[in-house]
C-alpha cells in the first residue's frame, strides 16, 4: 500500500483532515455530554477516509471499527474522569462490569471479520429508533426497576453490550445509559458511569482488533497497527480529548428532562445515521 497516500490529491487530503479534526470536536463534546465514545460519529468518517486512499474493501470496515475504538480509549477516559471528579459515577454497577465487558469486548472484536456490518447496522438502528421514542414520548417514571438488578444480571447485560459495542466500533455509552437509566439509576450518574464503560470496551476491544488484523498487514495502509490507523488516531484522538470536558459543563448544565430529551435526539440520529449508510 506504499505510494497510496501520494497518489491522492493534496485538497482531498485537506479536506479529510479537516474533516477528521470536526469530528474529533464533535467526538469529545459528545462523549462528555452523552457518555458515549462518539464511534457512531467516528466510524463512517474514517471509513470514508480509508476509500479515499485506496484501502482495500475487504478490510476497510474492520479498519475504521479498530482505529474508532482506539480513538475512544483516551475520549472515554478523560470523559469517565470528569463525571468522577462530580460525582457522577456508580461505583456499584462500575466493578460488576469490569470483567464481563473485557471478556465480551475481546469476543466481539474477534468475530467481527465473520458478522456482516449491514445486519449489525439494521440492529443497532432499530434499537436505537425505538429507545429515543422511548426517551422522548414515554413516560418519566417508567423503569424496569428502582435498583439494579444482581450483580451477575449486570455482568450479562454489559458482556452483551460489549459484544455489539467492539462489533461496530462504538463505546457503549448510549446502551450503557440505557440500561442504568431503566433500572432508575439519574441520568447524569447513568451517563458518568457509562464514561467508565467505554474505556473498559475500547481498551481491549482495541487491542484486539491489532491482533486480528495482523495477519493482513500487507493489505493496509501505511503507519497501520493490525486493524488500527495510527493516522486516524494521531488526528481525532487529541481533538476529542480536549473537548470531552465541555461536554459535562454542558450536561451539568441541563435539567433532568432537557438531557433525557437531548439524548433521546441523539440516538434518533445514529438510527438515521445507520439507516442512511445501509441504503447508500
Amino acid at each position: 500500500m506504499t505510494g497510496l497516500l501520494g497518489a491522492t490529491p493534496l485538497s482531498e487530503i485537506v479536506e479529510l483532515a479537516l474533516a477528521l479534526l470536526a469530528a474529533g470536536v464533535v467526538t469529545g463534546v459528545l462523549a462528555g455530554l452523552f457518555g458515549v465514545g462518539g464511534g457512531a460519529v467516528i466510524v463512517p468518517v474514517l471509513a470514508e477516509l480509508f476509500d479515499h486512499i485506496g484501502v482495500r474493501d475487504d478490510v476497510e470496515m474492520q479498519l475504521a471499527v479498530g482505529t474508532s475504538l482506539a480513538i475512544i480509549i483516551p475520549t472515554s477516559i478523560r470523559s469517565f474522569r470528569s463525571h468522577q471528579a462530580r460525582g457522577s459515577v456508580d461505583e456499584v454497577a462500575l466493578k460488576a462490569w469490569i470483567v464481563p465487558v473485557m471478556a465480551g469486548a475481546v469476543l466481539g472484536a474477534g468475530v467481527a471479520g465473520y458478522v456482516t456490518s449491514d445486519t449489525l447496522k439494521w440492529v443497532f438502528a432499530v434499537f436505537a429508533a425505538a429507545m429515543s421514542a422511548n426517551l422522548i414520548f414515554g413516560r418519566e417514571d417508567r423503569r424496569l426497576a428502582n435498583e439494579l438488578p444482581s450483580r451477575a444480571v449486570i455482568g450479562l447485560w454489559g458482556f452483551v453490550i460489549a459484544v455489539l459495542s467492539a462489533l461496530i466500533g462504538i463505546g457503549g455509552g448510549t446502551l450503557g445509559t440505557l440500561f442504568l437509566t431503566l433500572y432508575g439509576r439519574p441520568i447524569h450518574k447513568a451517563i458518568g458511569t457509562s464514561a467508565g464503560l467505554g474505556a473498559l470496551i475500547s481498551i481491549p476491544a482495541a487491542l484486539a482488533y491489532v491482533a486480528a488484523g495482523w495477519p493482513h498487514m500487507a493489505a493496509l495502509p501505511p503507519l497501520s497497527l493490525g486493524f488500527v490507523s495510527l493516522i486516524g488516531v494521531a488526528l481525532m484522538a487529541p481533538v476529542s480529548v480536549l473537548c470531552a470536558p465541555i461536554g459535562v459543563r454542558i450536561a451539568h448544565g441541563l435539567s433532568k428532562r432537557k438531557l433525557t430529551i437531548a439524548f433521546g435526539i441523539f440516538l434518533a440520529l445514529v438510527s438515521a445515521r445507520f439507516v442512511q449508510d445501509i441504503l447508500t
